[in-house]
């Protein structure tokens, strides 16, 4: 076998000299952004031919070795990287390693056949048709039976706070979901109590609800994971040429032009500075917050110091108000705290309350991993002119539709803005 082993590296070598000779210098145009997969050699947002040409121009020395060409992930460039590479580049691979939102380099054994989710991957994995694995999901998605419809008699495992890692365990996984910074001491502690049982379970540790490119990079990196890559692509296309539509207007404003916005949370004067995840969000939407250089990420704030900063825009982020189940037109709690806002002792003179532009918005649309459909709502708020052909409740119901495959008309049902644009 040993011998037969070598005979074939040996073929591969002749045949990379024989093509070497022919191959372009092929280096990935850098940008900000390098897909962490072991196997993209050229560092750049995919993993394709080129790939495949750059590390055995590193094999022959043409190219100095690049911190992701290692594709078997052994300590050593050679024809066995090639062939992984292109067994990635067919969806073949028997094995994938990668590095996780938690900066752990994990090596995931293929294929996956059974997983559980305690995160908030669930709905990703559903946006890239990637579900048919799943076998057990945390507690919050069973009880959902309006956007998790078909999850709603699967076995629950809990929450990351109180997990059920027996009834884990029972499932069999091959692969698990934790969150990457989000409760990380109790992620740790699954973590380790499920390698401690059981240390050929696989744990990859993605958030799937932060914000723009860390959103993408989860995404690509669970296509690649679950064989869905052009499904992946698919809906990456949709998402980024939404996020894009709103980033490229955005990046366009002057400092001097962006609208300063108080942006309150979940209750009374009570804030987020630019560090937390509903500052960077109203951040991307071209919002200037007025707290967003205190320290710490949700701060409590007074009334005086909202009236100094006399914001020209008012946001409230509603916790529980809203959603699916809701009439359309069912807007009365919305309405509610909108008033009350409008009527707050102290706050009559400020520019926001005088011109009227205050906003209710829920946390349906501006948390979790729907965000970016919040973020599209915050930018029409604050630059209606400029957004005027921007249109997020129809980006919302194609999400819905295509994406999730949920019979959800929003026409009819959802509450989630006010006042509803």
């Amino acid at each position: 076998m040993k011998t037969k082993t070598l005979t074939v590296v040996e073929i591969a070598i002749v045949l990379c000299s024989m093509l070497v000779v022919a191959m372009p210098a092929i280096a990935a145009e850098q940008d900000d952004y390098v897909l962490g997969i072991y196997g993209n050699a050229n560092e750049d947002d995919t993993i394709d031919m080129r790939d495949l040409t750059y590390v055995k121009l590193i094999f022959f020395g043409k190219k100095p070795e690049t911190g992701l060409a290692d594709a078997k992930y052994d300590g050593k460039i050679n024809p066995l990287d090639f062939i992984q590479i292109k067994l990635i580049i067919v969806g073949k691979e028997k094995e994938l390693t990668l590095v996780d939102s938690a900066d752990r380099i994990v090596t995931v054994k293929e294929p996956i056949e059974r997983i559980v989710v305690f995160s908030e991957a669930l709905e990703t994995m559903r946006s890239i048709k990637a579900t048919d694995s799943v076998v057990g999901i945390n507690k919050y998605a069973v009880a959902d039976d309006i956007f998790f419809p078909e999850f709603s008699d699967y076995p629950s495992v809990g929450s990351v706070w109180s997990p059920d890692v027996e009834k884990a365990l029972e499932l069999e996984p091959d692969l698990v979901f934790l969150y990457a910074t989000f409760s990380t001491s109790y992620c740790d502690d699954i973590l380790d109590k499920l390698e401690a049982t059981d240390p050929d379970i696989t744990v990859l540790r993605f958030d799937n609800y932060r914000p723009g490119e860390i959103y993408v990079d989860e995404t690509k990196k669970m296509g690649y994971v679950l064989n869905k890559v052009d499904e992946t692509n698919e809906f990456l296309k949709f998402f980024q040429g939404y996020m894009n539509s709103i980033n490229e207007r955005v990046e366009g404003l002057s400092e001097a032009d962006k609208k300063t916005v108080y942006l309150e949370c979940w209750r009374e004067w009570h804030t987020a500075t630019k560090k937390a995840g509903w500052g960077q969000k109203l951040e991307m939407a071209g919002g200037y917050n007025v707290f967003g250089d205190e320290p710490g990420e949700y701060i409590d704030v007074d009334a005086e110091a909202v009236i100094v900063a006399d914001p020209e825009i008012i946001v409230q982020v509603e916790k529980k108000a809203g959603g699916y189940e809701l009439d359309a037109g069912d807007t009365t709690v919305l309405e509610e705290v909108r008033d009350e806002i409008m009527n707050r002792t102290g706050l009559e003179h400020v520019t926001a309350v005088e011109n009227e532009t205050v906003y209710i918005i829920t946390n349906h649309v501006i948390g979790g991993t729907r965000n970016f459909i919040g973020i599209g709502y915050l930018a029409k708020w604050l630059y209606p002119e400029l957004f005027s052909d921007l249109g997020p409740k129809a980006i919302h119901q194609e999400y819905l539709t295509k994406f999730q495959g949920l019979d959800i008309d929003l026409d009819e049902k959802g509450v989630f803005v006010y006042p509803v644009l």
